[in-house]
């Protein structure tokens, strides 16, 4: 009996020290390798912002729309997903001797115009080299900022002039526009599932599910190529308060 409890302490003995040197090589591991907060587009980086495990994701593309930002920053620490802010304090993003749009980016026509707006005089093999540039750096974006099945990438912007609802129209399939709120301030999405549970709230919003004739680049075209879920909450810029609600009511209605 004394020799079978012996023998018993033995092995809880060794599985005890097997378990401390396991967990030993599992923290030695997650120094080398530590989990990954940035990523690179066109050698502009964005910041990466966890929380929990939804499949969702978030985007701050232009680095000028401040609102934007702090709208996402508040969200991200408040409802669970992925968000990606760009490390840029203009509009535009430096690129080789240029300038350029990063949500001109999302289709090579788009990226065409958008290299030619800034510097028209490119030199012909110059410009393809560009171009094929972009394109392999924007499906690896892609990539890594698509949600998960069932999930949906919610991108936002501010306007400063002009900008409204009204704008897109022309390119939308279905349009709530409501009497007591601004035009400068809506969403636009491509999913017509989620435009039927949006439209019954108070915000104005488009339906944009058919592609244009003229892909001009922007990331929610290409979103709709891949059959993605894509929302864009588009506010004045300074209205941090109302970009903050159009955020969370979504989240409620669609989650």
């Amino acid at each position: 009996m004394i020799i079978f409890r012996l023998k018993k302490f033995s092995l809880l003995s060794k599985i005890l020290k097997y378990l401390i040197f396991i967990s030993f090589l599992l923290a030695l591991d997650i120094e080398k390798y530590p989990i990954k907060n940035t990523l690179s587009f066109l050698n502009v980086e964005f910041k990466i912002v966890k929380n929990g495990t939804s499949p969702n994701r978030y985007i701050w593309l232009h680095g000028d729309e401040k609102t934007a930002e702090m709208a996402l920053n508040n969200h991200i620490k408040n409802y669970q997903g992925i968000a990606f802010f760009i490390q840029n304090e203009e509009r535009e993003i430096p690129y080789k001797s240029t300038i350029i749009d990063p949500n001109r980016l999302f289709s090579r026509d788009g990226a065409y115009h958008a290299l030619k707006k800034f510097k028209p005089n490119w030199e012909s093999k110059s410009l393809k080299d560009a171009l094929d540039e972009i394109e392999i750096e924007r499906e690896n974006l892609l990539r890594s900022i698509m949600p998960l099945k069932n999930g949906i990438l919610v991108s936002v912007h501010n306007n400063f002039r002009g900008y409204n609802i009204k704008s897109e129209i022309k390119n939308s399939q279905k349009v709530s526009i409501k009497d007591n709120q601004n035009p400068r301030d809506f969403i636009l999405c491509t999913s017509e599932d989620d435009y039927i549970k949006l439209e019954k709230g108070p915000y104005n919003i488009v339906l944009q599910n058919k592609l244009p004739d003229e892909d001009d680049g922007s990331l929610s075209w290409a979103l709709l190529k891949k059959n993605v879920r894509y929302i864009n909450v588009e506010t004045r810029l300074g209205y941090l308060t109302q970009q903050k609600k159009i955020l969370s009511f979504i989240e409620k209605e669609l989650n």
